[in-house]
């Protein structure tokens, strides 16, 4: 059978002009294959060819899992009990035991033949793949194929591509034989093999119609910023002139709106709005708002935030139909807007100075009056009355200079009275994840601001899950994570 196999993997490369590599594995595949045929469970198992002699060996292997992660007995083994066969294995190892090969003529070189012919069309599919990906090409433009369960099975000469039923333009009605243009979206890696994921609902795909249809923005002269869609209805796009002598919004709108409307054409009509970008803030959001009219605004840094007071005409359209206008404003400046009326703002800053007002008699130990007079000058926190320049404070008429240093270190010892308390709390916090062998005080610090807060809750967590989390590299994740879970395999053993 040896010198069978060796000639059915020459006849076959040459034939196919592949890689013998691809036909020893393929045929490896398909001796497995049967050899797992041979048990009522489903197995696993591994076959082994020597590519010199044709002989090869067979082997049943079970995969090293945590002890409460066994689902699969005939597939996995808990750690506790393949410790006990061999200590040096970790979780994901193998363990095999040799088996009995199969005959080969009883696979028959007909059922091998359609494995190695799978492999290689999933190899010619993946090289369309890479040479589409190489070109860098952002857009697919291409015809239905099918229909797989809601989903559009795109093709572009050879490229095949799949367009989800949630990245269609909602009340857009797709059908086989429909030409399509879509964004490249991503890669999924799937059990096929990779492949091309699109969409026409992303923010990209609109930035790239404009690309398109407005050559100053290929040509440097013009840069989209931002984008936000809410797609089939009302989109958002920021532009900025790098030309003093171009004008951003005119440009992208075209003559009598021709080039807005083909993009608005490729959308199933979508609306389109374009506004100018702006490096302030606050600016930003107002142009990001119109045509609503902003009153004033209050930015908060720290919550990245802010409050937009508008006028009682104003609130409707600011607001847009089901919250869309406030929304979009939100999605293209990347911050939490809050739109209110001016007597919605007058009450929440007076509610706000009264809490203001609290902390300061509570922590400085003053009076309502000396409260309410450093809310009127301006201050709102504990570090502004303990480190603005002296001189500010002097200016203060109700305050002679005795006040302005007894309030100073006033506020100075608050401060470092909460930062004890602080760090007391987090060294608490952390007391039960250094018990954790391996585990410092700033990765325990780390973990108990993520949520993480006992030996027990890191126990729980999977490699991926933490990484995603904490930004730990994959060994540490991965070391802690089996240190945590050290307790677990000590009441197993015992």
């Amino acid at each position: 059978m040896s010198r069978e196999i060796l000639l059915l993997v020459d006849a076959l490369a040459r034939e196919k002009n592949v890689d013998k590599a691809i036909v020893f594995g393929a045929l490896e595949q398909a001796l497995a294959s049967a050899t797992k045929k041979r048990f009522h469970e489903d197995v696993e198992a591994r076959v082994e060819i020597d590519q010199a002699t044709g002989d090869y060996k067979s082997f049943r292997r079970w995969q090293v899992v945590p002890d409460e992660s066994v689902e699969a007995p005939p597939r996995q083994i808990a750690l506790s009990e393949a410790l006990k066969r061999d200590a040096a294995l970790k979780l994901e190892d193998f363990i095999e035991e040799p088996l009995e090969p199969v005959e080969f003529g009883r696979i028959g070189a007909q059922a091998a033949k359609q494995v190695i012919l799978q492999k290689i069309r999933d190899a010619e599919r993946e090289q369309i793949l890479n040479d589409f990906l190489a070109r860098k090409e952002p857009l697919v433009t291409g015809v239905i194929k099918r229909m797989e369960r809601g989903n559009g099975i795109i093709e572009s000469g050879r490229l095949e591509a799949v367009l989800p039923r949630d990245q269609m333009i909602p009340k857009e009605n797709l059908r086989v034989g429909d030409r399509v243009r879509a964004y490249v979206w991503k890669v999924d890696h799937a059990n096929r093999g990779p492949q091309l994921v699109l969409s026409r609902t992303a923010p990209e795909f609109l930035v790239k119609l404009f690309e398109l249809e407005v050559p100053e923005l290929e040509d440097g002269l013009l840069e989209i910023k931002a984008a936000a869609r809410d797609p089939g209805s009302r989109a958002k796009i920021a532009v900025l002139s790098k030309d003093r002598r171009v004008d951003p919004i005119g440009t992208c709108v075209g003559m009598r709106g021709s080039r807005v409307q083909a993009v608005t054409s490729e959308l199933a009509g979508e609306r389109v709005d374009i506004i100018l970008w702006a490096e302030d803030p606050a600016q930003f959001v107002i142009n990001a708002l119109a045509p609503a009219e902003v009153s004033k605004i209050k930015v908060d840094e720290e919550a990245h935030s802010m409050d937009i007071v508008v006028d009682e005409e104003n609130l409707a359209q600011a607001i847009g139909r089901s919250g869309q206008n406030v929304k979009l404003a939100s999605e293209l400046t990347g911050w939490v807007l809050n739109i209110m009326t001016l007597d919605e703002s007058q009450k929440k800053g007076e509610e706000e100075a009264l809490r203001v007002k609290t902390m300061f008699m509570e922590k400085l130990d003053v009076d309502e009056e000396v409260a309410g007079i450093l809310v009127e000058e301006g201050f709102n926190t504990l570090e502004e009355v303990a480190y603005v320049p002296i001189s500010e404070m002097q200016e203060i008429e109700s305050f002679d200079e005795a006040t302005v240093n007894e309030l100073r270190s006033r506020a100075r010892n608050a401060l470092l009275t909460q930062a004890i308390v602080s760090e007391e709390q987090v060294e608490h916090d952390i007391e039960d994840l250094m018990k954790v062998e391996g585990m410092d005080k700033d990765t325990a610090r780390l973990l108990a601001a993520k949520g993480v807060g006992t030996q027990e809750a890191l126990a729980d967590f999977a490699t991926d899950d933490l990484l995603e989390l904490t930004g730990l590299d994959n060994e540490r994740a991965k070391q802690l994570i089996m240190a945590a879970r050290a307790p677990w395999f000590a009441e197993a053993s015992s």
